[in-house]
């Protein structure tokens, strides 16, 4: 379920459009997500829904900062999202060094867009768990 989502908070921010404004651009609001937001989630986060849109929508829930990489900060908040309580600051600071380590293929300190679609990749179980049943 979505209220279980560790995430559910930077979904809605990265589909939520500024509607006052016109602008495209995620903006956090306290009125949530219009129909038509609705519908674009629900489609990407369908079982059928392709495997570049989901990769590409996964990387802007990471991306907490929007600066178009994943660095050390975003990496650090997504496995505090996951793990919630279960690892120390030390532990998750671990797992993430060794997350860039391992995946950071131009050496650059920070995962580009195509260096995390690589390691996606290769996770034979992004497709089952990247959806929202209903």
């Amino acid at each position: 379920m979505f209220q279980e989502n560790p995430f559910r908070q930077r979904i809605s921010e990265v589909f939520a459009k500024c509607q006052s404004s016109g602008l495209s651009t995620p903006v956090a609001s306290d009125e949530g997500i219009c129909f038509e937001e609705f519908l674009e989630m629900m489609s990407v986060f369908s079982e059928q829904a392709p495997r570049d849109l989901k990769v590409f929508y996964a990387f802007k829930i990471y991306d907490f900062d929007e600066d178009g990489v994943l660095g050390l900060n975003d990496l650090e908040r997504t496995c505090r999202q996951l793990v919630q309580d279960d690892l120390n600051a030390d532990e998750v600071a671990t797992v993430c060094r060794k997350v860039l380590e391992e995946s950071d293929i131009d050496g650059d300190g920070v995962l580009s867009y195509l260096e995390f679609e690589h390691v996606v990749t290769r996770a034979s179980d992004f497709m089952a768990t990247f959806h929202i049943r209903i």
